[in-house]
């Protein structure tokens, strides 16, 4: 699959206490950088045009060897901005060991980075492979034994790699720690520094994230050397997405939702929830009401996840209901709605977020349900985004119904729902939910 990287830009700045962005040229294109034919050949395959802001400033200093932080909101191209200037650094050397080792916080955005390699680097002879849980352990052993230049790995399964003796590191040239601040969310920091123990000091070390939280410093001063920073846009929404709060009582958000879904013009909508039950509860809601719907939560084997977010990407499923650490890496191009079912914890998480619509310019809207509780994040968002957040009501919806005294909780199947539940497969199927 080919996969190219999403492009939003912004404006320019650099965090206190790192060195300042590298100067964009304003003739600079993919020509200028001197790469190698074959990953030019990697470049025209995937038919980009002009260098995005993170690739223009990043791949210069990455292709001289320098380490790199590179600060870019999801959306940028920042895959492209690591893997060309690598397969550039890699061409020259030995085949069949690791030279590259990627680390990725999530096995979909683990596949999306190997699928970049793949694709960029299709004319080079250079192997990726990726290694992650929730899938069989043997299989990857066999395939580290043919040896593979380029390994995207997250950093479980890596660690039982190392453990066990099954890759071998010692050969190793660049490390790429991607998605830094998501690795912290969800706990790997401690997993990256034991890998970092286990692998050669003498490297090029790069380190992309979309904040730059304490902990994270921390791990930069630990692990890069003299790193020159690469910054693109500021830690907040893209402008070509438009918010919204609808005020709403906790027990009828999935009513709302279902309302909203039938009465706005959508292209795919990416619904978020807080947990893995609210995925689960919501997307058997939504296919019990005829909508093509897909789930993707951390309860699903990853033969599950690949099939709902392929079916999401296709269009066969038109709303995905999903977790934050389910939805990271998630790539979909024309999502046109994102819609905050549960408030997310932090504006951080509101950002990335709404960076899954409004992409390459294209306009997108966020839908986000508040109740009493959410006053303090509502603030929280409005300061970030510098102005006040419209309200919006439904008209003809009935705000003052009552919760059931007892609501009744069916089981849910965790799943995939690309298309309406078995129930109702009589009824026509909604195609513009």
């Amino acid at each position: 699959m080919n996969i190219q990287d999403n492009f939003n830009t912004g404006g320019d700045s650099h965090p206190q206490g790192f060195p300042a962005t590298v100067p964009l040229s304003s003739t600079c294109g993919f020509d200028n950088f001197g790469l190698h034919p074959k990953v030019m050949a990697g470049v025209r395959g995937a038919r980009y045009s002009e260098p995005t802001p993170i690739q223009a400033r990043a791949i210069p200093p990455i292709m001289q060897g320098q380490d790199v932080i590179g600060l870019a909101q999801t959306g940028t191209g920042k895959t492209a901005a690591f893997a060309l200037p690598l397969l550039h650094r890699l061409l020259p050397g030995p085949r069949g060991r690791v030279r590259t080792l990627v680390i990725s916080p999530t096995r979909e955005l683990a596949e999306q980075t190997y699928d970049s390699f793949c694709s960029l680097g299709r004319s080079t002879g250079l192997r990726c492979t990726a290694i992650y849980g929730g899938v069989g352990m043997e299989p990857q052993v066999s395939k580290l034994k043919d040896g593979y230049e380029i390994v995207v790995a997250c950093p479980g399964r890596l660690l039982d790699h190392i453990w066990r003796g099954t890759i071998n590191l010692d050969h190793l040239e660049a490390l790429v720690i991607d998605e830094a601040d998501r690795m912290f969310d969800m706990g790997f920091l401690p997993d990256i520094r034991k890998i970092v123990q286990c692998i050669p000091v003498a490297r090029q070390t790069l380190l992309f994230s979309a904040t730059m939280p304490p902990d994270i410093r921390k791990l930069v001063m630990e692990v890069l050397r003299d790193p020159i920073t690469v910054q693109v846009g500021q830690t907040r929404p893209a402008n070509t997405v438009a918010h919204c709060l609808y005020p709403v009582a906790k027990h009828l958000k999935t009513s709302l939702l279902i309302r909203l879904l039938k009465e706005t013009p959508t292209e795919s909508v990416l619904v978020f929830t807080r947990t893995k039950r609210s995925a689960e509860r919501v997307a058997d809601h939504l296919a019990r009401e005829g909508f093509r719907v897909a789930s993707l939560q951390g309860n699903l084997s990853q033969g599950q996840r690949e099939r709902a977010m392929d079916s999401f990407r296709a269009g066969t499923a038109k709303v995905m209901v999903a977790t934050d650490i389910a939805a990271r890496g998630l790539d979909v191009l024309r999502i046109s709605h994102v819609v905050n079912y549960d408030m997310p914890d932090s504006t951080d998480t509101y950002t990335h977020r709404i960076g899954r619509t409004g992409r390459i310019e294209h306009k997108g809207e966020a839908f986000t349900f508040i109740t009493p509780e959410d006053a303090a994040m509502v603030r929280d968002l409005e300061k970030l985004l510098g102005k006040p957040i419209e309200r919006r009501t439904l008209d003809g919806f009935d705000y003052n119904k009552p919760a059931p005294a007892r609501q009744a909780t069916r089981p849910t199947r965790a799943g995939n729902y690309p298309l309406a539940s078995r129930r109702d497969s009589r009824r026509p199927v909604n195609t513009k939910p």
